[in-house]
């Protein structure tokens, strides 16, 4: 679905699901729709009581005036398993989120739910690009770069990939960079153990003369491999890894990042000294909170599908439920979903070509 310019963009949002409950969300939606006008929203869980929780909000009426509903009684937990719901799940919110963007009502989705059920649902009923073979998850990552974060992808779709599937994550990746940092030629890296270009698995080095070998044609820097100390770095602004490998690294970061600031808030307390230090370093503190605050850049973009699916963190608050739909507002805007399609139906017999290339050039290597 293309947003047009004077069209308001709607987004399809699964009240139901995050560990906060709906509440959150929809105080999430109030706030990203008092700072953008153009949006509007499709929301899905049971009407009855998703209307009266809106109405006692203050501003209810005017953020009603903005609502579709689709009433969906059932709910997808953390706790059910993908094929389950993919076999069961046609009367829950998540699948009904969904439905609204195959069916071209809402130029993209967002849900706190479970990310399995959500990633497998999302295949089904909105289909994979033509040539894509796995679809990723992709974050934006604080970093030292001058806007501020780096894209990492994949971090959790699949946790299995081959030499293709991070050059189509390269470019998918490239594409995101483009659209979601305005970033015209993106720096690709490739992480592994070391940066030396011996080191690694077979497929890493593999991948890295194939996404090398695209570089110029997708529009896009290739700086080789690098390591984890780069993820917040500014030597690259797109990493490419496994889902494994990238969900590890987030839910470390996320762990390290939690673990400062208990650290920090234990050493503020430890004297009344360095509790008048901590009044005096307030307002650097507020600002070094706000630049790693995990919520501002909450949402995995699910990249590969035929529409923009966002993946908000299950116990975020209504902070980041806001970021993610502003993340989502901000690719539907651009319409993310066809220069993505275009991008990749553009370089798949590309790839193919390479990778038949290759495996020519390793039997006749072998055969040697």
């Amino acid at each position: 679905m293309t947003a047009q310019p004077d069209q308001r963009i709607t987004i399809s949002v699964d009240a139901m699901g995050g560990d906060k409950g709906p509440a959150t969300v929809i105080s999430g939606m109030a706030k990203s729709a008092e700072k953008n006008p153009e949006l509007g929203y499709i929301l899905h869980g049971p009407e009855d009581e998703l209307r009266e929780m809106i109405a006692r909000r203050r501003g209810g009426q005017m953020l009603l005036d903005r609502i579709s509903f689709r009433d969906a009684r059932d709910v997808v937990t953390m706790e059910d398993k993908p094929s389950h719901v993919v076999r069961h799940g046609k009367g829950t919110s998540m699948w009904s989120t969904l439905e609204s963007v195959r069916l071209g009502e809402a130029h993209g989705a967002v849900s706190c739910g479970n990310t399995g059920a959500l990633m497998a649902l999302s295949m089904m009923r909105l289909r994979k690009l033509p040539g894509v073979t796995r679809p990723a998850i992709a974050i934006l990552w604080p970093s030292r770069n001058p806007q501020g974060f780096n894209v990492m992808l994949d971090v959790g779709a699949d946790v299995r990939a081959d030499a293709t599937d991070l050059l189509q994550f390269a470019l998918m990746g490239a594409s995101y960079a483009r659209n979601g940092l305005d970033l015209p030629r993106p720096r690709i890296g490739l992480l592994n153990v070391g940066t030396e270009e011996h080191k690694g698995r077979s497929e890493l080095k593999k991948a890295h003369e194939m996404i090398e070998s695209f570089a110029d044609r997708a529009n896009f820097e290739f700086v080789g491999f690098v390591e984890g100390g780069d993820i917040p770095g500014n030597r690259t602004d797109v990493i490419i890894t496994d889902g494994f490998t990238g969900n590890v690294a987030i839910k470390t970061g996320e762990g390290t990042a939690s673990l400062i600031g208990d650290l920090l808030r234990e050493a503020f307390r430890y004297s009344p000294l360095s509790r008048i230090a901590s009044v005096l370093a307030l307002t650097s503190l507020k600002r070094l909170q706000k630049r790693i605050d995990p919520r501002r850049v909450n949402g995995g973009v699910f990249l590969g599908l035929n529409g923009t699916v966002v993946k908000s963190h299950g116990g975020a608050d209504d902070t980041g439920v806001s970021a993610a739909i502003k993340l989502a507002f901000q690719l539907a805007k651009s319409d993310f979903s066809e220069k993505l399609a275009a991008r990749v139906a553009s370089t798949v017999e590309l790839a193919q070509d390479e990778v038949h290339f290759a495996s020519a050039t390793q039997e006749k290597q072998e055969g040697s």
